[in-house]
């Protein structure tokens, strides 16, 4: 049993148009992850060949907010036809809308009830329409202490809630590892207990956001964990390389990946 390896395009190899780091994360055997696909050449990125198993899955509104849910979803209907040119598996959203350096567009320190059944509401929606298209919504868990304050729902126990509640196949988890790391902790605990709700696993080590071995994150252990759990499925890296955006850095990077997660 092996996992599927994915890589994040937007955080590797700067120094190259997103096309060419596409090519070459596809070259060295990896599945591709994107983030906001609008305007960009969605044929070219399609003609490289590449796997792609995730990228954002909306633009617009708070899937906990009863007054910007309904952005939510016809922002994630309008980037579905993106997401089936390109063979995309799982359209990601956040508990609430990210705006400029990841942080809330309307900052919320506290969570309420009412949030909560319309981010469920929003979700058993985004099922819906995720289940007539042939893809999946994957919700993921963010933190807020670091990259992301104000976002209300967001730790990773918040996020399995709200999945499990929905309990709908074409909604999962985005489980991102990095961010329950700063927010939660216990990994390998939360990994287990998630791990029927989850779409796909992402990593990247802590503190810098950057490839496992660089911090202070056992992926090797947690990998272990994983394959002992019975998960085959993707695990992304969405991380930076510890060397810069060169690409020696980046192939370096997608090596210190490869090795803490192939047996």
């Amino acid at each position: 049993m092996s996992f599927r390896l994915a890589v994040c395009a937007e955080m590797l190899y700067g120094e190259l148009p997103l096309t060419e780091r596409v090519k070459r994360i596809h070259g060295q055997g990896f599945e591709v992850e994107l983030w906001d696909t609008r305007g960009r050449d969605i044929a070219a990125l399609a003609a490289t060949g590449a796997r792609f198993s995730s990228m954002s899955g909306y633009f617009g509104g708070s899937l906990t907010d009863p007054r910007s849910a309904e952005e939510v979803l016809a922002s994630a209907e309008k980037l579905i036809p993106v997401a089936l040119e390109l063979g995309v598996e799982r359209m990601v959203v956040h508990p609430a809308e990210l705006g400029e350096g990841g942080h809330a567009v309307r900052p919320v320190h506290r969570s309420t009830g009412e949030m909560w059944l319309t981010g469920r509401s929003t979700l058993e929606r985004l099922g819906a329409l995720g289940e007539k298209h042939g893809v999946t919504f994957a919700l993921e868990n963010l933190n807020t202490i670091l990259d992301h304050p104000g976002i209300p729902l967001a730790r990773a126990k918040d996020t399995l809630a709200l999945v499990s509640a929905v309990n709908h196949p074409n909604v999962r988890m985005m489980l991102d590892l990095y961010h329950a790391q700063i927010g939660e902790g216990n990994l390998i605990q939360l990994v287990r207990t998630a791990l029927p709700w989850v779409g796909e696993i992402q990593v990247a080590d802590v503190p810098g956001r950057c490839e496992p071995g660089t911090g202070e994150i056992n992926y090797r252990g947690v990998a272990d964990a994983l394959l002992k759990a019975g998960y085959a499925g993707v695990v992304g890296l969405e991380a930076k390389a510890a060397g810069g955006d060169d690409l020696e850095s980046g192939d370096a990077a997608l090596a210190a990946f490869r090795a803490a997660f192939e047996s």
